[in-house]
C-alpha cells in the first residue's frame, strides 16, 4: 500500500496521485508540485489515504510545500497574464490568417511555459505563430490541438437538461459513448435528441448505462410468453425499464384476449444470465431513421472513440503526416556519391548504390559536423498540429 493524495490543477481536470512527503495536508489545501510540464499550483481534492500499488503510475512525485500567501499571490498573477496571453495570441492568429480557434490559455506556476489550446479542422502551419508569440513571452511556447469534447469541457455551457454541462462540473475524464447504450435505454435515435453541445453523443448515456442494464437484465424479452400472478398465459406488449411494469396480452378463458399491466415480480418467465438488455423487437419511441440519419449517428459515434482527452493529448507521440520513410536502397544519400557510378552487390554498375562506402562517407560526414552549433530548438512534448520539421517549442536566444 502507499501513501498518496489527489491533486487537480484546472475545474474538473484529471486527478494526479502525489506522495505528501510527511506534511499534515488535508483536503482543501493548495499545493505546489512537480509534474512532466514544471512546478505547478494544485488543489487537493483527495485526502490523504492508502492505496494499492497498481492503482499508482511509477514513480510517484513527492509534494514539494504547502501553498503559501506568496505562492497564492503568484498564482493569481498567473491568472492575469493569460488573459493577456489569449488577447495577444488571437491577434497574431488573425495577423497570419490561420484556420484555428483560439479556446484557452494557461501559464506553469514557475512560468516556464506558456500553453494554448485549440481547435482546428486539419494540421496547421503554426511555426511562425510560434516565432512571434516566444518573442514577446520570453518563455517556450507550447500549441496544443484538443477536441471538440475537450473545447467543450473547457468553456462550459448548459446541457438539455437546463443545468451545467456534467464534462465542466465533476467529470474527470471522458468515457467512449456507443449507440448501443442507447438503445439500451429505449431513447430515440434521433441525432438532435441524444447529441450534446459538442456534437457528439451525450456522457449521461454513459453514466446511465450501468443502471440500465441491471433493470434490463430483470425484465422479459418482448413477445416472450409469460405467466401472471392471477394464473393467466400471456405474451410481452410492452415494458418500462425503470418503473419495472410489464404490459401483457393475456387470453381468457373464452379465448377473448386483453392488455394487463403487471410488476415484473409478479410474473414468471425463462430467466438467463445472458439475457440481452434491449428486448428483442422492442420498439423506439420515434419512426425509423432513414440512411441520413444513421450515417450521421455512426459519426458521432465514431467521434466519440477518437476524440482524447487532454493528458491522452500530452502523453502521445506525435508524427508529421509529411514525413515519409525513405528507401535509402534507391540511391546514395549524400552529394559527394550521388554522381558517381556505384556497383551493385553483383559487382555490376547500376543504379544500386555501394553500401558499404555510403557508410564510410556517412561516419566522413558526420565527423565533419561534430563542431556545428546546435539549433536552438526545443522538441514539443504533447503538441498537435505541427508542421514541417516537427519543432513546436522555441525558445528565444
Amino acid at each position: 500500500m502507499i501513501l498518496i493524495i489527489g491533486v487537480r490543477f484546472r475545474k474538473s481536470g484529471k486527478v494526479y496521485y502525489f506522495a505528501p512527503n510527511g506534511l499534515d495536508i488535508k483536503k482543501g489545501d493548495h499545493v505546489i508540485v512537480e509534474t512532466a510540464r514544471g512546478i505547478e499550483y494544485g488543489l487537493v481534492v483527495l485526502g490523504q489515504k492508502e492505496v494499492t500499488d497498481d492503482k499508482v503510475v511509477q514513480p510517484l512525485k513527492d509534494v514539494i510545500r504547502i501553498a503559501t500567501e506568496s505562492d497564492y499571490e503568484i498564482h493569481a498573477e498567473n491568472e492575469e497574464k493569460e488573459k493577456e496571453a489569449y488577447k495577444i495570441c488571437l491577434e497574431k492568429i488573425a495577423k497570419h490568417e490561420l484556420q484555428m480557434k483560439l479556446i484557452d490559455c494557461e501559464y506553469t506556476f514557475d512560468k516556464n511555459k506558456l500553453l494554448f489550446y485549440f481547435t482546428a479542422d486539419g494540421r496547421i502551419d503554426f511555426r511562425e505563430l510560434v516565432k512571434d508569440l516566444a518573442s514577446i513571452f520570453r518563455t517556450r511556447i507550447e500549441l496544443r490541438q484538443i477536441g471538440v469534447r475537450d473545447e467543450t469541457k473547457l468553456i462550459g455551457g448548459i446541457g438539455i437538461c437546463g443545468r451545467p454541462l456534467c464534462c465542466h462540473t465533476y467529470l474527470s475524464d471522458f468515457a467512449p459513448v456507443s449507440i448501443k447504450m442507447a438503445k439500451e435505454q429505449n431513447l430515440s435515435l434521433n441525432p438532435s435528441k441524444i447529441s450534446g453541445v459538442c456534437g457528439r453523443l451525450m456522457c449521461c448515456l454513459k453514466n446511465e448505462e450501468e443502471a440500465y442494464e441491471y433493470l434490463n437484465a430483470k425484465l422479459p424479452h418482448i413477445n416472450e410468453d409469460v405467466k401472471t400472478i392471477d394464473g393467466y398465459n400471456g405474451i410481452v406488449q410492452s415494458v418500462s425499464v425503470l418503473k419495472q411494469l410489464v404490459k401483457v396480452i393475456i387470453t381468457k378463458d373464452n379465448d377473448e384476449k386483453e392488455v394487463r399491466e403487471y410488476h415484473v415480480d409478479d410474473l414468471k418467465f425463462e430467466k438467463s444470465a445472458s439475457r440481452t438488455s434491449v428486448s428483442p423487437g422492442q420498439a423506439l419511441p420515434d419512426e425509423e431513421l432513414d440512411e441520413n440519419a444513421l450515417k450521421e449517428l455512426e459519426q458521432m459515434e465514431k467521434g466519440d472513440i477518437e476524440d482524447m482527452t487532454e493528458e491522452e493529448e500530452q502523453n502521445k507521440k506525435y508524427k508529421n503526416n509529411h514525413y515519409q520513410k525513405k528507401n535509402f536502397n534507391k540511391r546514395p544519400k549524400y552529394p559527394d556519391t550521388k554522381n558517381k557510378p556505384a556497383e551493385n552487390f553483383s559487382g555490376k554498375k547500376g543504379k544500386h548504390y555501394n553500401r558499404e562506402r555510403d557508410n564510410n562517407n556517412y561516419r566522413h560526414n558526420n565527423n565533419n559536423n561534430n563542431n556545428q552549433p546546435r539549433k536552438n530548438y526545443h522538441k514539443s512534448s504533447g503538441g498537435n498540429g505541427g508542421y514541417g520539421n516537427g519543432y513546436n517549442n522555441i525558445k528565444p536566444e
